[in-house]
């Protein structure tokens, strides 16, 4: 990871992009703290990834938790097909 101001990633856009796409992660300073991570489109691909992974996961343990307080809705095979029509 690297650390750059803002005023060095402006003047030298090409040479920052061409590092970024090569893997390397860039921590643009900021005042105030507001800083900015430049990130290549793979990796941005797995943190969204990981993202709904950790959203799916917590769906599921929000229904295996209605499940087991018994909060379920109980059909038949007959009810069921009888909903598609």
């Amino acid at each position: 990871m690297l650390a750059v101001k803002s005023v060095n990633v402006r003047d030298n856009f090409k040479e920052w992009c061409d590092k970024i796409s090569m893997g390397e992660t860039v921590v643009i300073s900021r005042p105030r703290n507001e800083n900015i991570y430049m990130i290549n489109e793979a990796e941005y691909n797995a943190l969204q990834k990981a993202k709904r992974n950790v959203e799916y996961l917590a769906m599921l343990d929000k229904s295996d938790e209605e499940l087991k307080a018994g909060k379920v809705v109980v059909k038949t095979m007959e009810e069921l097909e009888a909903m598609e029509n």
